[in-house]
Protein backbone atom coordinates (compact mmCIF):
# COMPACT_ATOMS: atom_id res chain seq x y z
CA UNK A 1 0.00 0.00 0.00
CA UNK A 2 1.34 3.43 -0.92
CA UNK A 3 2.03 5.95 1.83
CA UNK A 4 -0.60 8.37 0.53
CA UNK A 5 -3.32 5.75 0.61
CA UNK A 6 -2.61 5.13 4.29
CA UNK A 7 -3.44 8.67 5.40
CA UNK A 8 -7.15 8.05 5.90
CA UNK A 9 -6.85 4.79 7.88
CA UNK A 10 -4.04 6.29 9.97
CA UNK A 11 -6.22 9.34 10.68
CA UNK A 12 -9.09 7.05 11.61
CA UNK A 13 -6.94 5.21 14.16
CA UNK A 14 -5.69 8.47 15.70
CA UNK A 15 -9.26 9.78 15.97
CA UNK A 16 -10.32 6.55 17.64
CA UNK A 17 -7.52 6.98 20.20
CA UNK A 18 -8.77 10.36 21.40
CA UNK A 19 -12.41 9.28 21.43
CA UNK A 20 -11.64 6.07 23.32
CA UNK A 21 -9.48 7.62 26.02
CA UNK A 22 -11.71 10.60 26.74
CA UNK A 23 -14.66 8.22 26.88
CA UNK A 24 -12.78 5.99 29.33
CA UNK A 25 -11.92 8.95 31.53
CA UNK A 26 -15.58 10.00 31.62
CA UNK A 27 -16.62 6.41 32.42
CA UNK A 28 -14.63 6.50 35.67
CA UNK A 29 -17.06 9.13 36.95
CA UNK A 30 -19.77 6.44 36.93
CA UNK A 31 -17.88 3.93 39.09
CA UNK A 32 -19.11 5.32 42.41
CA UNK A 33 -22.72 4.51 41.47
CA UNK A 34 -22.59 1.37 39.33
CA UNK A 35 -19.01 0.11 39.70
CA UNK A 36 -16.54 -0.78 36.92
CA UNK A 37 -18.53 -3.86 35.88
CA UNK A 38 -21.73 -1.83 35.68
CA UNK A 39 -20.04 0.84 33.57
CA UNK A 40 -18.62 -1.86 31.28
CA UNK A 41 -22.03 -3.45 30.81
CA UNK A 42 -23.77 -0.13 30.22
CA UNK A 43 -21.18 0.88 27.64
CA UNK A 44 -21.13 -2.42 25.74
CA UNK A 45 -24.89 -3.01 25.89
CA UNK A 46 -25.83 0.44 24.61
CA UNK A 47 -23.12 0.23 21.94
CA UNK A 48 -24.45 -3.17 20.86
CA UNK A 49 -28.00 -1.79 20.62
CA UNK A 50 -26.86 1.22 18.58
CA UNK A 51 -24.77 -0.88 16.20
CA UNK A 52 -27.42 -3.57 15.98
CA UNK A 53 -30.10 -1.07 14.95
CA UNK A 54 -27.86 0.70 12.45
CA UNK A 55 -26.13 -2.33 10.91
CA UNK A 56 -28.77 -5.03 11.42
CA UNK A 57 -26.32 -7.96 11.31
CA UNK A 58 -27.75 -11.12 9.76
CA UNK A 59 -26.45 -14.10 11.69
CA UNK A 60 -28.03 -16.65 9.34
CA UNK A 61 -25.96 -15.43 6.39
CA UNK A 62 -22.60 -15.80 8.13
CA UNK A 63 -20.43 -18.86 7.63
CA UNK A 64 -19.22 -20.95 10.56
CA UNK A 65 -15.78 -19.39 10.18
CA UNK A 66 -17.24 -15.90 10.35
CA UNK A 67 -19.31 -16.79 13.42
CA UNK A 68 -16.24 -18.14 15.18
CA UNK A 69 -14.40 -14.95 14.31
CA UNK A 70 -17.22 -12.85 15.74
CA UNK A 71 -17.23 -14.88 18.96
CA UNK A 72 -13.45 -14.51 19.25
CA UNK A 73 -13.66 -10.74 18.76
CA UNK A 74 -16.59 -10.50 21.18
CA UNK A 75 -14.69 -12.37 23.88
CA UNK A 76 -11.66 -10.12 23.35
CA UNK A 77 -13.87 -7.01 23.64
CA UNK A 78 -15.52 -8.25 26.83
CA UNK A 79 -12.26 -9.16 28.56
CA UNK A 80 -10.39 -6.08 27.34
CA UNK A 81 -13.05 -3.61 28.45
CA UNK A 82 -13.98 -5.37 31.67
CA UNK A 83 -10.38 -5.76 32.86
CA UNK A 84 -9.47 -2.22 31.82
CA UNK A 85 -12.32 -0.64 33.78
CA UNK A 86 -11.43 -2.76 36.82
CA UNK A 87 -7.86 -1.46 36.50
CA UNK A 88 -9.12 2.14 36.28
CA UNK A 89 -10.89 1.69 39.60
CA UNK A 90 -7.55 1.71 41.45
CA UNK A 91 -4.91 2.85 38.92
CA UNK A 92 -4.69 6.27 37.18
CA UNK A 93 -5.83 6.09 33.56
CA UNK A 94 -2.47 7.19 32.13
CA UNK A 95 -0.68 4.48 34.11
CA UNK A 96 -3.26 1.81 33.26
CA UNK A 97 -3.08 2.48 29.52
CA UNK A 98 0.73 2.56 29.63
CA UNK A 99 0.71 -0.95 31.10
CA UNK A 100 -2.05 -2.08 28.75
CA UNK A 101 -0.06 -0.86 25.75
CA UNK A 102 2.46 -3.65 26.30
CA UNK A 103 -0.05 -5.95 24.60
CA UNK A 104 -0.14 -4.43 21.11
CA UNK A 105 3.52 -3.40 21.26
CA UNK A 106 4.63 -6.95 22.07
CA UNK A 107 2.35 -8.21 19.30
CA UNK A 108 4.04 -5.85 16.85
CA UNK A 109 7.46 -7.16 17.82
CA UNK A 110 6.36 -10.79 17.52
CA UNK A 111 4.87 -10.20 14.07
CA UNK A 112 7.97 -8.32 12.96
CA UNK A 113 10.55 -10.84 14.23
CA UNK A 114 13.25 -8.18 14.06
CA UNK A 115 15.72 -7.94 16.91
CA UNK A 116 15.39 -4.14 16.85
CA UNK A 117 11.66 -4.39 17.55
CA UNK A 118 12.45 -6.64 20.50
CA UNK A 119 14.71 -3.88 21.81
CA UNK A 120 11.85 -1.38 21.57
CA UNK A 121 9.64 -3.71 23.59
CA UNK A 122 12.35 -3.95 26.25
CA UNK A 123 12.39 -0.14 26.35
CA UNK A 124 8.63 -0.17 26.87
CA UNK A 125 8.95 -2.71 29.68
CA UNK A 126 11.55 -0.45 31.24
CA UNK A 127 9.05 2.39 31.10
CA UNK A 128 6.39 0.27 32.77
CA UNK A 129 8.83 -0.75 35.52
CA UNK A 130 9.61 2.94 36.03
CA UNK A 131 5.92 3.49 36.81
CA UNK A 132 6.53 1.75 40.11
CA UNK A 133 8.92 4.51 41.16
CA UNK A 134 6.31 7.24 40.79
CA UNK A 135 4.36 8.88 43.58
CA UNK A 136 1.39 6.52 44.09
CA UNK A 137 0.85 7.15 47.78
CA UNK A 138 2.12 5.12 50.70
CA UNK A 139 0.88 1.81 49.31
CA UNK A 140 2.24 2.35 45.78
CA UNK A 141 0.54 1.02 42.66
CA UNK A 142 -2.33 -1.31 43.49
CA UNK A 143 -1.17 -4.82 42.44
CA UNK A 144 -4.70 -5.95 41.64
CA UNK A 145 -5.17 -2.96 39.36
CA UNK A 146 -1.86 -3.70 37.65
CA UNK A 147 -2.93 -7.32 37.17
CA UNK A 148 -6.18 -6.24 35.51
CA UNK A 149 -4.23 -3.84 33.26
CA UNK A 150 -1.99 -6.74 32.17
CA UNK A 151 -5.05 -8.88 31.46
CA UNK A 152 -6.44 -6.03 29.37
CA UNK A 153 -3.09 -5.84 27.55
CA UNK A 154 -3.33 -9.49 26.55
CA UNK A 155 -6.93 -9.07 25.44
CA UNK A 156 -5.97 -5.94 23.45
CA UNK A 157 -3.46 -7.98 21.44
CA UNK A 158 -6.15 -10.60 20.90
CA UNK A 159 -8.57 -7.91 19.74
CA UNK A 160 -6.09 -6.76 17.08
CA UNK A 161 -5.53 -10.29 15.78
CA UNK A 162 -9.21 -11.28 15.86
CA UNK A 163 -10.33 -7.97 14.37
CA UNK A 164 -7.83 -8.16 11.53
CA UNK A 165 -8.82 -11.71 10.61
CA UNK A 166 -12.53 -10.93 10.82
CA UNK A 167 -12.19 -7.72 8.78
CA UNK A 168 -10.72 -9.77 5.95
CA UNK A 169 -13.75 -12.09 5.74
CA UNK A 170 -16.71 -9.91 6.73
CA UNK A 171 -17.77 -6.27 6.31
CA UNK A 172 -16.33 -4.37 9.27
CA UNK A 173 -19.70 -3.01 10.43
CA UNK A 174 -21.31 -6.46 10.50
CA UNK A 175 -18.41 -7.99 12.38
CA UNK A 176 -18.28 -5.20 14.93
CA UNK A 177 -22.03 -5.27 15.54
CA UNK A 178 -22.02 -9.03 16.04
CA UNK A 179 -18.97 -8.94 18.32
CA UNK A 180 -20.45 -6.09 20.37
CA UNK A 181 -23.61 -8.12 20.98
CA UNK A 182 -21.51 -11.09 22.11
CA UNK A 183 -19.47 -8.85 24.44
CA UNK A 184 -22.61 -7.26 25.89
CA UNK A 185 -24.16 -10.65 26.65
CA UNK A 186 -20.96 -11.88 28.30
CA UNK A 187 -20.65 -8.87 30.60
CA UNK A 188 -24.35 -8.39 31.40
CA UNK A 189 -24.51 -10.72 34.46
CA UNK A 190 -21.53 -8.98 36.09
CA UNK A 191 -22.97 -5.56 35.36
CA UNK A 192 -26.37 -6.40 36.86
CA UNK A 193 -24.74 -7.67 40.06
CA UNK A 194 -22.58 -4.54 40.29
CA UNK A 195 -25.01 -1.82 39.21
CA UNK A 196 -28.44 -3.29 39.92
CA UNK A 197 -31.40 -0.97 39.30
CA UNK A 198 -29.06 2.03 38.95
CA UNK A 199 -28.34 0.82 35.42
CA UNK A 200 -31.89 1.83 34.45
CA UNK A 201 -31.73 5.34 35.91
CA UNK A 202 -32.39 7.84 33.06
CA UNK A 203 -29.41 10.00 33.99
CA UNK A 204 -27.16 6.94 34.15
CA UNK A 205 -28.48 5.68 30.83
CA UNK A 206 -27.71 9.02 29.21
CA UNK A 207 -24.19 9.00 30.64
CA UNK A 208 -23.76 5.39 29.55
CA UNK A 209 -24.89 6.29 26.03
CA UNK A 210 -22.23 9.01 25.87
CA UNK A 211 -19.58 6.56 27.03
CA UNK A 212 -20.80 3.94 24.55
CA UNK A 213 -20.57 6.34 21.60
CA UNK A 214 -17.20 7.77 22.62
CA UNK A 215 -15.57 4.54 23.79
CA UNK A 216 -17.12 1.88 21.56
CA UNK A 217 -19.20 3.00 18.57
CA UNK A 218 -16.81 5.66 17.21
CA UNK A 219 -13.39 4.12 17.97
CA UNK A 220 -14.21 0.50 17.17
CA UNK A 221 -15.99 1.42 13.94
CA UNK A 222 -12.97 3.45 12.85
CA UNK A 223 -10.52 0.76 13.90
CA UNK A 224 -12.36 -2.08 12.19
CA UNK A 225 -12.49 0.01 9.01
CA UNK A 226 -8.77 0.82 9.29
CA UNK A 227 -7.87 -2.83 9.84
CA UNK A 228 -9.19 -3.62 6.36
CA UNK A 229 -6.31 -1.69 4.80
CA UNK A 230 -3.61 -1.67 7.49
CA UNK A 231 -1.42 -4.63 8.41
CA UNK A 232 -1.81 -5.85 12.00
CA UNK A 233 1.76 -4.82 12.75
CA UNK A 234 1.24 -1.29 11.46
CA UNK A 235 -2.01 -0.91 13.37
CA UNK A 236 -0.40 -2.19 16.56
CA UNK A 237 2.30 0.45 16.52
CA UNK A 238 0.16 3.34 15.27
CA UNK A 239 -1.60 3.36 18.60
CA UNK A 240 1.65 4.30 20.33
CA UNK A 241 0.01 7.55 21.41
CA UNK A 242 -2.61 5.74 23.52
CA UNK A 243 -0.75 6.26 26.85
CA UNK A 244 -0.18 9.95 26.16
CA UNK A 245 -3.81 10.45 25.10
CA UNK A 246 -4.97 8.65 28.24
CA UNK A 247 -2.79 10.83 30.46
CA UNK A 248 -4.18 13.95 28.78
CA UNK A 249 -7.76 12.71 29.24
CA UNK A 250 -7.06 11.94 32.89
CA UNK A 251 -5.84 15.47 33.51
CA UNK A 252 -8.61 17.26 31.60
CA UNK A 253 -11.61 15.10 32.52
CA UNK A 254 -10.98 13.85 36.06
CA UNK A 255 -8.10 16.01 37.27
CA UNK A 256 -5.55 13.22 37.71
CA UNK A 257 -2.03 14.61 38.04
CA UNK A 258 1.10 12.74 37.00
CA UNK A 259 4.51 12.93 38.68
CA UNK A 260 7.83 13.14 36.82
CA UNK A 261 8.55 9.39 36.99
CA UNK A 262 5.16 8.57 35.47
CA UNK A 263 5.58 11.14 32.71
CA UNK A 264 9.01 9.74 31.82
CA UNK A 265 7.59 6.20 31.88
CA UNK A 266 4.80 7.17 29.50
CA UNK A 267 7.32 8.94 27.25
CA UNK A 268 9.47 5.78 27.10
CA UNK A 269 6.51 3.61 26.11
CA UNK A 270 5.37 6.12 23.47
CA UNK A 271 8.95 6.35 22.17
CA UNK A 272 9.05 2.56 21.91
CA UNK A 273 5.89 2.57 19.80
CA UNK A 274 7.08 5.41 17.58
CA UNK A 275 10.49 3.77 17.25
CA UNK A 276 8.88 0.58 16.04
CA UNK A 277 6.97 2.56 13.41
CA UNK A 278 10.15 4.27 12.20
CA UNK A 279 12.04 0.99 12.01
CA UNK A 280 9.27 -0.50 9.88
CA UNK A 281 8.77 2.31 7.37
CA UNK A 282 9.32 0.07 4.36
CA UNK A 283 6.10 -1.39 2.94
CA UNK A 284 5.48 -4.97 4.01
CA UNK A 285 3.11 -7.54 2.56
CA UNK A 286 0.08 -8.28 4.65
Amino acid sequence: MKAGSQLLPVGAVLTSILSLQFGAAFATTLFSQIGPAGATTLRLTIAAIILGVIVRPRWSRWSNRQRKGIFALGIALAVMNGAFYLALDTVPIGTAVTIEFLGPLTLAAVLSRRWADGAWVLLAFGGVLLLGLGDHGESGLDPIGVMFALIAATAWAGYIVAGSHLAATLPSADGLAGASIVAAVLTLPFGVVSGGSELLDPTMLAAGAAVAVLSSVIPYSLEMWALRSLAKKVFAVLIALEPAAAALAGVLVIGQTLDAFTLVAIALVVAAGVGTVVMNRKPTAK
